[in-house]
């Protein structure tokens, strides 16, 4: 017997429709994928200025790397004798626009992002607090959505560069680096981010090479290397165009992770005593250096007398200078404390204690890396000494020590492990007695 099509599709109707399947987990609330071009009521306060995020890619936990990058705008155009034009390349949601002009009292903002979706978002937020016009018929603000690079090559070639450009970019993408560098005025400030802590751990040495120049071997203090990568991939650049960046400060924080720098980009040239070098770090003693370009082939370790040194790793070429500015952060710790961002509640104590470290992180004589006390109470079979107590012994032989604001459990010094862990044992035998002679 054979049917037709028509026969078998009306055979097929006549069936009942399978029982409608229930939710495993009924916890589990199923709804339908949100537009994500319509935006969605979701306000947010930050240091006073109310705004909505939307469907846009927005942290609240990246709100200390936008009070720092305001810091430094607001410095920035005291600097300048109050007159400021910033560009925001990946603006999200608008919220740094937003601040720059209301907080860093920016004259100007150009508020981009690839994504058109977004601009009913952006201008909301922006109009709420900030005319398009000010009093005197001059734009404050403009929005548009193109590519980053693009948009800062053409404000290159219309020769409209800026006091400030930020670019809050994702992964390694270092492809704006040069550009941006192109469209911002000699004397102006870059704002950069890297969020790739997977090549700063040296995982994937071919990956950072390919974006900043540097070839990454796994070491103990990869964060401040992923910093100091991301500065000498911007010097790198800065260098081809005759410009040479200097960080005014670095800040990395563990969401993301995020490593965020920020650059003053002035005229010159790499000289030979430029902070732009090597670090190495050797597996079976511990201890780092520093190189410059004319010591490669002479590098080793003193655990190995000379010899070649098959513990020992390097990495580079990166910054090996200075995280940040002394008198640049001190400023801004002073202009935070005027703003009331530095007090004695939660948030704001955060802030000063993050400026705090950043100054005695400034101290030129502390080298690249930090030393984790895990890695001296392990190299000396002790307890963990307290940073604190380790700090003042070190300081009052003669070295500088300070903590990292990049992991809490780790100290900046000039002085070798070895002493470090002689120190510490010192302190733990200290600790020993002064137990002994308490009384029962």
């Amino acid at each position: 017997m054979t049917f037709s099509v028509a026969q078998a599709v009306s055979a097929l109707s006549l069936l009942p429709l399978p029982a409608k399947i229930r939710n495993p987990k009924p916890r589990t609330i199923v709804t339908r994928r949100r537009n994500p071009f319509v935006p969605f009521s979701s306000k947010v306060e930050e240091r006073g200025v109310t705004f909505e995020t939307g469907d846009s890619f927005f942290r609240c936990e990246s709100a200390t790397g936008r009070d720092l990058g305001i810091l430094a705008a607001a410095l920035h155009r005291r600097s300048l004798g109050g007159s400021l034009r910033v560009l925001d390349a990946m603006c999200g949601c608008g919220v740094r626009s937003l601040r720059y002009l209301v907080q860093a009292e920016a004259d100007f903002v150009w508020a981009n992002d690839a994504c058109d979706g977004y601009r009913r978002l952006i201008t909301s937020n922006l109009t709420s607090v900030v005319s398009r016009l000010s009093s005197g018929g001059e734009r404050r603000w403009v929005v548009t959505h193109c590519d980053a690079n693009r948009l800062l090559t053409e404000r290159y070639l219309q020769r409209d560069h800026f006091d400030l450009i930020d670019v809050d970019s994702f992964g390694s993408d270092s492809s704006f680096i040069g550009s941006a560098i192109s469209a911002v005025k000699a004397g102006g400030l870059l704002y950069i981010t890297s969020t790739d802590g997977f090549s700063s751990g040296g995982h994937r040495p071919q990956h950072s090479l390919s974006s900043y120049g540097a070839y990454v071997r796994p070491m103990p203090y990869s964060n401040e290397v992923g910093l100091r990568v991301l500065i000498g991939g911007a010097l790198r650049e800065s260098a081809a165009s005759g410009f040479l960046v200097y960080p005014l400060f670095s800040y990395y924080s563990y969401h993301g992770p995020v490593f965020r720098v920020m650059l003053q980009v002035c005229r010159g040239h790499l000289q030979d005593n430029s902070n732009y070098g090597f670090i190495s770090y050797c597996n079976k003693c511990g201890h780092s250096q520093t190189f410059h370009w004319a010591e490669l082939g002479q590098i080793t370790c003193s655990c190995c007398n000379g010899m070649v040194c098959h513990s020992m790793v390097l990495s580079g070429p990166l910054w090996t200078g200075p995280l940040h500015d002394t008198s640049f952060v001190s400023e801004m710790l002073t202009l935070a404390r005027d703003w009331g961002w530095a007090c004695k509640s939660k948030k704001c104590f955060d802030l000063e204690k993050l400026l705090n470290q950043m100054v005695d992180e400034s101290e030129p004589r502390l080298p690249p890396g930090y030393i984790k006390l895990d890695e001296i109470a392990r190299r000396a079979k002790i307890n963990t000494p307290p940073a604190s107590a380790i700090i003042t012994a070190l300081k009052e032989q003669g070295y500088a020590a300070c903590r990292s604001h990049i992991i809490p459990n780790a100290i900046k010094t000039d002085c070798p492990i070895s002493s470090c862990m002689s120190t510490a044992r010192e302190l733990q035998g200290e600790r020993s007695i002064n137990h002994l002679q308490m009384p029962v």
